[in-house]
Order: structure tokens, then C-alpha cells, then sequence
């Protein structure tokens, strides 16, 4: 098998490692949620969301659904010293709100920046909180998050050299593929 091939397969190993293992994306995305209606909104609702309150990934491996969307309403919560309940609440609300009404377009991608600041600016309003704060919290939840996907990731690619799947330079490939952003949820 030649060196180029070989390097395509440990990248799309990667990838699929990625999205089974790791989730298309984290926490980084799941602080974001668009204030207009985007095809992705429902996915992607605030830093590290897109359950039942919006929130995405951060290392529970639940999939989609499951107790993941309370276990970070809960840390959001603790952040920012209110109840969870009241979290859930306005998260599940700015969710609702910001629903998108039509598919999203081929190839397009709802802009973070801009989902992250409304979602930052409705918690504020919902929870009595400075915006500034309720911003870090979910920044510190995000950068967690990616923390979590790395070491997940390494863990991956450091098993699949042991077992021989990949070389060590292919999984190096693959890591700097995903810090690059070429790749999976890294590098934002």
C-alpha cells in the first residue's frame, strides 16, 4: 500500500473516530445557537449543546439525547450560581426561539460567533446574570469540552497504534488534521 494511501486511510480513520467516538462536535459548537433561524439551530444551541437544553458534547458520550443535556445545564448552572431548573429552563426557551423554520442550505454553516453572543445575551436576560459572565461560563464549558474530545481522541488513536491499526505517524496525521480544524470538532 503506498505512503499516500496509507495516509488517506489513517485520516478518514480518524474522521470516523471522530464522529462515532467523539460526536460530530463538542462543546464548542454547543454554546451556539443561532439567533435567527439556521438549518442548524436546532443542533447547535449553545456552547457545548444541543440536547434537551441545547447543550452539545462535552465528553458524556451519551449520543444525542440522553441525561447529557442536564449534566450540562447542571455545570452552567453551578458557573453561574443558579439553579439548574432556571437553566434548563432558559436554555430550553432560547432553543425554542430560535428554531429553524427551513433546512439548511447545501454546504452553509450557521455563524458561531453570532450564536454564541445571542445565546450569551438571552441566558443574561432570563437569569438576571451580567452577559460578560454568563460568556466566560459557557467559554470555560467550551474549552473544557475540547479538552475532553482531545484526550478522547488520544486515547483513540494512541489504542489503534498498540493494536496496530495505525502507524504512530498517521495517528500524529490524524491529531494535527483535527488541531487544524481539516478535520472533526478540534482547532475552533
Amino acid at each position: 500500500m503506498s505512503s499516500t494511501n496509507r495516509m488517506t486511510l489513517a485520516i478518514s480513520a480518524g474522521a470516523l473516530a471522530l464522529g462515532a467516538g467523539l460526536g460530530v462536535t463538542g462543546m464548542a459548537s454547543a454554546a451556539t445557537t443561532t439567533p435567527t433561524p439556521t438549518p442548524s439551530a436546532s443542533a447547535e444551541a449553545a456552547p457545548g449543546t444541543s440536547g434537551a437544553d441545547g447543550m452539545r458534547g462535552h465528553g458524556h458520550g451519551h449520543g444525542r439525547g440522553g441525561d447529557r443535556g442536564g449534566a450540562q445545564a447542571a455545570e452552567l448552572a453551578a458557573k453561574l450560581g443558579v439553579e439548574e431548573a432556571k437553566v434548563t429552563e432558559a436554555l430550553q426557551a432560547f432553543r425554542e426561539a430560535n428554531k429553524p423554520t427551513t433546512p439548511p442550505a447545501e454546504g452553509t454553516k450557521p455563524d458561531r460567533a453570532a450564536r454564541d453572543a445571542a445565546l450569551a445575551k438571552s441566558l443574561a436576560e432570563s437569569l438576571g446574570i451580567e452577559e460578560s459572565k454568563v460568556t466566560a461560563a459557557l467559554e470555560e464549558l467550551r474549552t473544557a469540552a475540547q479538552a475532553d474530545r482531545a484526550a478522547a481522541l488520544k486515547t483513540k488513536l494512541d489504542k489503534a497504534v498498540t493494536d496496530g491499526t495505525l502507524t504512530q505517524a498517521e495517528a500524529d496525521a490524524v491529531n494535527k488534521a483535527v488541531e487544524k480544524g481539516v478535520i472533526g470538532g478540534g482547532g475552533h
